[in-house]
């Protein structure tokens, strides 16, 4: 079969390898979409990436063919979508709702078992996964369903760490409308009453912000500070959600929550984010809570696939062949994507 392997720094390889064989406990998935996203981008160019001649890919989804004697409950010939994050199922932090700080396949500097960021991922024609990181689809399109494993899930996950503060009256801004943004502004408007301001630095996914439920799309330059201070009478954002962590957006976001307020850091952009123990309210406002937001949890993506299945999160894609690997990544590194690109085998 065919894998999209990461042989060395900077270089991915299509490589004929043999058919795995699932083991206890395990599926194999004949796969139908592979998601690129911009962690693959960031480990494509990490020097010191510690797992080399693994397959890419960490959204995936696809038919069922093949099940371990010992396996229960999925079946030869179900369409499934392979969950985010491999946890242990037993741990605390699991079993409390987060299973994204698994302590038994994370620790405090590494994050939990990845498929595509570890064990081989879905960039391939079959995967094998352990059977209980499937959930079925139940309907959804497996050939582009796989984003919706992380570009959905991750900004499902982070909204619901600030799901408390999203009420009517509130003001939420999402820099970046790209993989991520696109469906993170339709979660926020299918399940919160707040008022939604989206920005992006490229034309295009400004104007389709409007069609993926923002009440207001601005383009993310030197006045918009000022324009989204000016929207809410100078207090500032109750949430701000960035998808991008390049130092401009990480920056903007600073100078845009309001007292209270919350920010989460979702994009990999290498930014750093000001905190000082200062006693006035120079740096930020007071009370500012900020996260570094990790994937989700099994209850996101749950929270996911019924949305999708309802018609209310919509995921675009841009389908090439797994052979055109390499096309999908250079127009993903130059951001000539609207929205998520998908390999299909």
């Amino acid at each position: 079969m065919r894998a999209v392997k990461l042989s060395g720094p900077g270089t991915l390889t299509l490589e004929d390898v043999p058919i795995p064989e699932p083991g206890p406990g395990q599926v194999r998935i004949k796969v139908t979409s592979a998601g690129l996203c911009q962690s693959d981008l960031h480990v494509l160019h990490m020097k010191d990436w510690p797992v080399r001649n693994m397959t890419m890919g960490h959204e995936g989804a696809g038919i069922i063919d093949a099940v371990a004697p010992d396996v229960s409950g999925p079946a030869v010939g179900d369409p499934v979508i392979v969950d985010l994050i491999w946890s242990c199922g037993q741990c605390r932090p699991y079993v409390e709702g987060r299973g994204n700080a698994c302590a038994v396949a994370g620790s405090r500097t590494a994050f939990p078992t990845t498929p595509g960021l570890g064990p081989n991922g879905a960039m391939a024609d079959y995967q094998v996964v352990p059977a209980r990181q499937t959930l079925p689809l139940q309907g959804l399109d497996p050939a582009t369903a796989a984003p919706l494993g992380d570009a959905g899930v991750t900004p499902m996950h982070a909204i619901n760490t600030v799901r408390d503060r999203l009420i009517a009256g509130a003001t939420v801004v999402v820099i970046g409308v790209g993989g991520l943004g696109h469906l993170g502004v339709q979660i926020l408007a299918a399940t919160t009453g707040a008022r939604i301001v989206a920005l992006d630095t490229d034309p295009a996914k400004v104007a389709a912000a409007a069609g993926h439920g923002a009440h207001l799309a601005l383009p993310s330059g030197a006045d918009a500070a000022a324009r989204i201070l000016a929207e809410t009478d100078g207090y500032g954002a109750d949430v701000v959600l960035d998808f991008v962590g390049v130092q401009p957006t990480i920056d903007l976001a600073a100078a845009t929550v309001a007292p209270e307020g919350a920010v989460r850091l979702v994009g990999l952009g290498g930014g750093r984010f000001p905190m000082s123990a200062v006693g006035d309210g120079t740096v930020l406002p007071w009370g500012v809570n900020v996260q570094r937001s990790y994937g989700g949890t099994r209850t996101d993506l749950l929270q996911v696939l019924a949305l999708a299945r309802g018609g209310r999160l919509r995921v675009d894609t841009v389908a090439y062949p797994l052979d055109e690997f390499q096309r999908a990544f250079d127009d993903l590194a130059a951001g000539r994507l609207s929205g998520r690109a998908v390999l299909i085998p």
